[in-house]
């Protein structure tokens, strides 16, 4: 099947499984940076032997902070049926503490941004005021979660974006997150409309954001300034919102299939889950649940907490 075949709810299943595929696959060479990292052909769930494996006892296949809270985020909106950020907030405490939807209820890689944010939900700060709005708290912790939202939302482009930045502000409250997750947000739904003759997802993105945000609006100024949507600098798999989102335009426009897109996602070292999570989420829209590796999504652990929230989405998008 080509990528202009595949149907909605293919695009919508290989967004979720690919995010938690690309988060799992990362998992084990986080940290190293690219120069230490085994080539390609060999990037698997089980790293090659003899490589220093980041994470040691966490089984292959096994997804991260990064998969947990993106289902945190899916089974809040499922079940409010709307953004709640109060109700996605607890839900993240209950991660934190007692493993929600975290493989084995195994909590692990947790960012220093993400838990500053939990201490401050658990002393009963409102969820939209827990995260950081300081310029030093600019990790990708928003972002590496956000997709959710673009595969459950029927609302306007405006409600998505108003909602993206809502969810960012649950742990990373500075503007410049906000705006990162409105765009990948935006960017995965002209992924999902996309049709042949369309333009480019990416292109359409950033033009809906600056239909919304006039030129004086401090989003607007983070757009233009800081991300330089028109024209990426190179990524280099950081942790930096801003250098996460690079990297995932980088690697996704530079690869034609999921795979590619994946392992070149880290190959860029550093972030590894991270970088992969946000970068298979988008391949796995483009491309469709299908072409997303079949060894892979076998070797995917946690299979009893994905399958029912993706049927509740793939039910909830046929019912509207």
């Amino acid at each position: 099947m080509t990528k202009d075949m595949t149907t909605r709810p293919e695009r919508l299943a290989g967004g979720l499984v690919g995010l938690l595929v690309g988060d799992a696959l990362g998992v084990p060479y986080e940290f190293h940076a690219p120069e230490h990292l085994p080539p390609a052909e060999q990037i698997e769930f089980t790293p090659p032997l003899g490589f220093v494996r980041a994470h040691t006892g966490t089984p292959p296949g096994t997804w991260s902070d990064d998969g947990a809270l993106a289902l945190c985020l899916l089974d809040s909106l499922l079940a409010c049926g709307r953004f709640d950020a109060d109700d996605l907030g607890q839900r993240f405490v209950r991660w934190y503490e007692n493993g929600y939807l975290a493989v084995d209820g195994r909590v692990f890689d947790v960012g220093v941004q993400t838990t500053h944010a939990l201490v401050a939900l658990r002393r009963g700060v409102p969820a939209l005021d827990a995260g950081s709005r300081e310029e030093r708290a600019l990790g990708n912790g928003s972002l590496m979660r956000a997709l959710p939202l673009a595969l459950w939302h029927h609302g306007s482009d405006e409600q998505l974006v108003a909602d993206a930045q809502a969810q960012s502000c649950v742990t990373h409250g500075h503007l410049r997150a906000q705006v990162c997750c409105a765009l990948y947000c935006l960017w995965a739904r002209r992924m999902l409309e996309r049709e042949d003759g369309q333009a480019d997802p990416w292109d359409a993105a950033v033009g809906t954001l600056r239909a919304l945000w006039n030129e004086s609006s401090p989003e607007r100024a983070e757009l233009e300034l800081q991300i330089r949507p028109g024209d990426p600098a190179p990524g280099s798999g950081s942790g930096y919102v801003v250098d996460c989102l690079r990297s995932v335009y980088q690697v996704v426009a530079a690869n034609a299939s999921y795979e590619a897109v994946v392992k070149a996602a880290i190959l860029l070292g550093h972030d590894t889950d991270t970088t992969a999570c946000v970068a298979g989420g988008i391949a796995g829209i483009r491309d469709g649940l299908g072409a997303i590796p079949q060894r892979w999504r076998d070797g995917l652990r946690g299979q009893q907490l994905l399958t029912p929230l993706l049927h509740k989405l793939l039910a909830f998008e046929t019912s509207e």
